[in-house]
């Protein structure tokens, strides 16, 4: 009978950024020398990795991503805007989150009437039923901030994590397919991942929708208006909006095998293991 990796070892290879792959030993000495060996080398290169960072990076990829595309949507007429991380649970209700909703476990409370965001969503609703008084049609908007669930724990999800929604509202209706396709384009171009899909899919808050895949793996999620929950809002215009998770789109871009070490973290700086 052979030896394989124990969860100790295939986790601390894994936080280094190994792939690991199943492995038979003919000993346990033979294994942990092996261990011992590929962490030995994994450090090493995290060192190196960063010192680049400290010499030449000095920025970490969620923030450098987050000002690209930032300036991306700009120079294509979006206009940022910028809201609080805090909501009322009444601004969850118009979203039809309640406690019968199955989104309404994953939310952050912090008392019974006020949460953590856990989506930006009810934020630009807010904003654009005042800013749809004051421009002319078609407006475009963005917001990326950080957004908080109850997630399951895995390689593609994150507790805190940070989402970019934008929105065209006043687009006609018979082009907001192609407006969704075209802002799916920009901001996949402009994060580096051009080789993209996208799906049909079925939303929990949205019902139909339009998903961006990479590889097999969702990266953002679309909808349209005229929108049974716009009426919460007192929105009648058309519209078309898209959201997407830069965690993942830099994960990807990468080629890493875990979101937590793109994300905010105090263990990981810019996909990197702090405790080599």
């Amino acid at each position: 009978m052979g030896y394989a990796w124990t969860v100790t070892q295939k986790e601390r290879l894994s936080e280094l950024g190994a792939e690991v792959a199943d492995e038979d030993f003919a000993s346990a000495a033979e294994r942990d020398k092996a261990f011992f060996q590929q962490e030995k080398e994994l450090k090493k290169a995290g060192r190196q990795r960063l010192e680049a960072y400290r010499q030449e990076i000095r920025r970490p990829g969620l923030c450098q991503l987050r000002e690209k595309l930032a300036s991306a949507l700009v120079a294509k007429g979006f206009v940022e805007v910028a809201t609080p991380t805090i909501i009322s649970r009444q601004m969850l209700a118009k979203m039809t989150i309640d406690d019968e909703h199955e989104l309404f476990s994953q939310v952050f409370w912090l008392d019974k009437n006020k949460c953590l965001r856990p989506m930006l969503a009810p934020n630009l609703y807010y904003v654009s039923k005042d800013l749809l008084r004051l421009w002319k049609e078609p407006m475009r908007i963005f917001e990326i901030g950080s957004c908080f669930r109850k997630e399951s724990q895995g390689s593609t999800h994150l507790n805190e994590f940070t989402m970019l929604n934008l929105v065209e509202w006043g687009v006609p209706m018979e082009e907001r397919t192609a407006h969704l396709a075209e802002f799916a384009k920009l901001v996949m171009e402009t994060a580096g991942l051009p080789d993209y899909e996208l799906e049909q899919e079925d939303s929990v808050v949205y019902g139909d929708t339009m998903d961006v895949t990479y590889h097999g793996i969702e990266v953002a999620s679309s909808a349209m208006g005229p929108h049974p929950l716009d009426g919460a809002w007192g929105i009648t215009t058309t519209w078309a909006g898209i959201g997407f998770g830069l965690e993942r789109l830099l994960m990807l871009r990468e080629g890493g095998r875990n979101v937590k070490s793109y994300g905010r973290s105090i263990t990981y700086l810019d996909g990197t293991r702090l405790n080599l």
